[in-house]
């Protein structure tokens, strides 16, 4: 594999560092310290950024539970309270004329370093956020013995007693002390009685570490180790989400004390390149799974990644660089969804602001699934693993919004099963319930299209345990909710009888119909998902049966006038009705991620293309991103290119985060997935290799990409033409492959490497 690192000879300007996010707004000062220089680590409890500054350096810490709710602030769309930061940390050396000034995220090693020489002394500093042992580590560096002096300050941004009126409980407050080389941390977030607690210790080689006014000293030391750990009380459990008094949902819960203390007292038992070792080679099992090659380049292996971005806007295109950002995005959702913390957000798990960007949540109709599309297909599974647990806890309360929503609306199908509800806005404490179905913007698809990932889960893996204790239930109750939706017309098509296609408006208002395409693909897909499910397991019942019988009458996709795909049933040209541009594309998710659109019907792919085109490439980073996954499924190369260059060129800060703007994860996570999406494919009931690729990828390899039926490809080709394929069964189950446009049957056993030569 090459070294895939991000590279800097500028320090992170100071750019909108105290501002809150409603004056960043209003300002709309360029070049924002955190959002576009700052440089992100993570291990799935915390996530940090990393300044890299040479007098004061800030480090910045969140934690994914630290939350108020999101109802509070119009700032942004849905509010913006949510996510609060957990801390930074100042470390101040007064260097402030260095030389031979760089700094690097290494994401082969994910390991962040920062390096410098002050009055002929070189100062190296190290960071890695390690997941075996829930610890973030810094070891800082001198060249010279006895020359390293700095002191270690903690700040907490504490909220009034409220933060937007009188009353509302918004408030949050720490106090800070030191405790046997020590900074604590211990604080309280009202709203939800959130109890947070944090301890940075700090070991000196040689010098000698001091307390002072709750502020560490470190003077005269060769090299110093740096060790933070943190938490709160929050469990993912179904009480949180059942209880209603928000003062009440943490009842019962442990003080983080305990934990923080013991993770940090296990740390420090350690040396440095024992953490180092172990962190390792807990992230490199998964980071080292999958590698691409998109062939030869003219990138400068030292040019620095601002100057890369640059060239590459310049039209100067780099098989260096959309590499580096397809293992980035991998390398972002490894740190920010492990096993054990909390699901990737739509900033995944970092987060500036004490009232941060549409609150940090999880929202349904396109970022959540965006967010894990990669985990399957670049094979990160066991990093989907925080949302399925986020699932099983809310699951409760789902039933409750089902309950509610058939009353509601649907009183003469109200029974004792109504299924489950999963509305667009979710959060760690609470879930949106689906709206009144005329003023909402997004129709109950959006729960369809949320168990679409549990079936994408089991396809990928072939895991059977998850299938019946989680994957089949999601897809079965969603199912239940759905079939109580539907009314029959007319010509015995069965429709969703309140219907919205994603945040799209008419005439500045948001639309509301029957069938749209976005809730019909969906709920053919849940039928079609649970029905599949359904036989893996054995099971048939009368509502097996009964969606088996109707699933033909959903009329999933319509085509009109203009060759597209109709989003509404009653538009006849493209853009009759809606924002022709806009950035949802949600009636072509039968496509992507979806299999209801497929080259079985290749009228339904040309309308898919007439459609895109329509639409228009330039949008917001995630849309930009779900556009390359959608062109890379009509097999289409050159226009799946055209994408990945959008995303490149118009769509990445400086750090490569994504833009919406503002920073939002899912653009980058959407990228990575349309690029393993146009490498290979594997929907169509058998493995397809090579299904988009450009002319500017005409020769190169992969390895480790994930394919449906639990397997594992790699290949190398030349000129375009396949050389060699090679399969891992995970599962053992019977290989359909297909080469040179014929398909070829193997049965395989798990574990089995087969090998064919094109």
């Amino acid at each position: 594999m090459k070294s895939y690192i991000l590279r800097y000879t500028k320090q992170t300007p100071f750019r909108n560092d105290e501002m809150s996010l409603r004056e960043v707004k209003k300002c709309n000062v360029p070049d924002d310290g955190w959002e576009r220089w700052s440089l992100p680590i993570g291990n799935g409890y915390m996530g940090i950024n990393i300044f890299g500054r040479t007098d004061v350096e800030r480090l910045l810490i969140t934690e994914n539970s630290l939350s108020n709710p999101c109802d509070y602030c119009d700032d942004y769309p849905g509010g913006a309270a949510g996510l609060s930061n957990f801390c930074n940390f100042y470390l101040s050396f007064a260097h402030k004329r260095v030389k031979d000034y760089s700094r690097s995220l290494d994401i082969n090693n994910a390991l962040c370093k920062t390096e410098y020489t002050h009055k002929g002394i070189r100062y190296t500093r190290e960071h890695f956020a390690s997941y075996p042992d829930n610890c973030f580590v810094t070891k800082i560096t001198a060249d010279k013995k006895e020359a390293l002096s700095f002191s270690v300050k903690a700040v907490v941004t504490l909220n009034r007693p409220y933060l937007f009126k009188e009353g509302d409980n918004m408030g949050k407050s720490a106090e800070i002390f030191t405790e046997d080389n020590t900074i604590v941390i211990r604080g309280k977030m009202d709203y939800y009685n959130i109890l947070f607690e944090g301890r940075m210790n700090i070991i000196a080689e040689d010098g000698t570490v001091t307390a002072k006014n709750g502020a560490l000293e470190v003077k005269n030391c060769t090299s110093a180790l740096l060790l933070f750990t943190c938490g709160t009380n929050y469990k993912s459990e179904s009480k949180v989400f059942l209880e209603k008094d928000p003062k009440k949902k943490l009842d019962g819960f442990e003080s983080p004390h305990k934990r923080v203390c013991e993770a940090l007292k296990n740390a420090k038992i350690l040396s440095y390149e024992e953490l180092y070792s172990r962190h390792l080679a807990d992230y490199s099992a998964l980071f080292s799974r999958t590698d691409i090659s998109l062939g030869e380049t003219d990138e400068v292996p030292d040019m620095t990644t601002d100057r890369s971005l640059k060239k590459y806007r310049r039209d100067k295109a780099s098989r260096y660089l959309e590499e580096l950002i397809f293992q980035y995005g991998r390398y972002l959702l490894i740190c920010s969804s492990r096993p054990g913390g909390r699901p990737a957000n739509l900033q995944g798990i970092w987060n500036r602001y004490d009232s941060s960007p549409w609150s940090s949540g999880y929202w349904h109709n396109i970022n959540v699934q965006m967010n894990y599309w990669p985990a399957f297909n670049t094979n990160l599974h066991e990093c989907f693993i925080p949302y399925i647990d986020y699932f099983n806890s809310y699951k409760a309360l789902a039933k409750e919004h089902a309950d509610e929503y058939i009353r509601s609306y649907f009183p003469e199908k109200y029974s004792e099963d109504n299924g489950i509800a999963i509305a667009t806005g979710g959060w760690l404490y609470d879930m949106e319930r689906l709206p009144d179905p005329q003023t909402g913007h997004s129709g109950a698809g959006t729960g369809a299209f949320t168990v679409k990932l549990f079936d994408d889960y089991y396809e990928f893996t072939r895991d059977k345990k998850f299938l019946k204790d989680t994957g089949f239930d999601a897809l079965y109750e969603m199912s239940v909710l759905l079939s109580k939706i539907l009314e029959e017309q007319k010509d015995g098509t069965l429709l969703s009888k309140y219907s919205a296609s994603p945040e799209q408006c008419h005439n500045d208002k948001y639309y509301h119909t029957k069938g749209c395409a976005f809730d019909q693909q969906m709920i053919a897909q849940c039928w079609k998902d649970t029905l599949k499910a359904a036989e893996v397991l054995g099971i048939e019942n009368e509502f097996t049966s009964y969606i088996r019988e109707n699933i033909g009458r959903l009329s999933p996709v319509e085509t009109g006038l203009s060759g597209q795909i109709k989003e509404f049933r009653e538009e006849k040209y493209y853009g009759d009705i809606g924002e022709k541009k806009h950035r949802h594309i949600s009636h072509l998710v039968g496509l992507y991620p979806g299999d209801i659109i497929t080259s079985e019907n290749e009228d339904w792919i040309k309308a898919a293309e007439v459609t895109l085109n329509k639409r228009g490439d330039r949008s917001t980073g995630w849309s930009t991103a779900h556009k390359l996954n959608l062109w890379a499924r009509t097999k289409n190369g050159e226009r799946a290119y055209d994408l990945v260059k959008m995303a490149v060129s118009k769509c990445m800060a400086t750090n490569l985060w994504d833009l919406h703007p503002p920073f939002q994860i899912d653009g980058n996570f959407g990228f990575t997935a349309g690029v393993a999406e146009m490498l290979l494919q594997s929907h169509e009931g058998y493995i397809e290799v090579l299904p988009a690729v450009p002319d500017a990828w005409r020769s190169g390899s992969f390895s480790g990409l994930s394919a449906r039926g639990g397997f594992s490809v790699s290949a190398v080709w030349s000129n375009k033409k396949l050389e060699k394929i090679t399969v891992i069964s995970v599962a053992g189950e019977r290989l359909r492959l297909k080469i040179n446009g014929e398909i070829h049957e193997t049965e395989t056993e798990k574990g089995g490497i087969y090998e064919f030569f094109a």
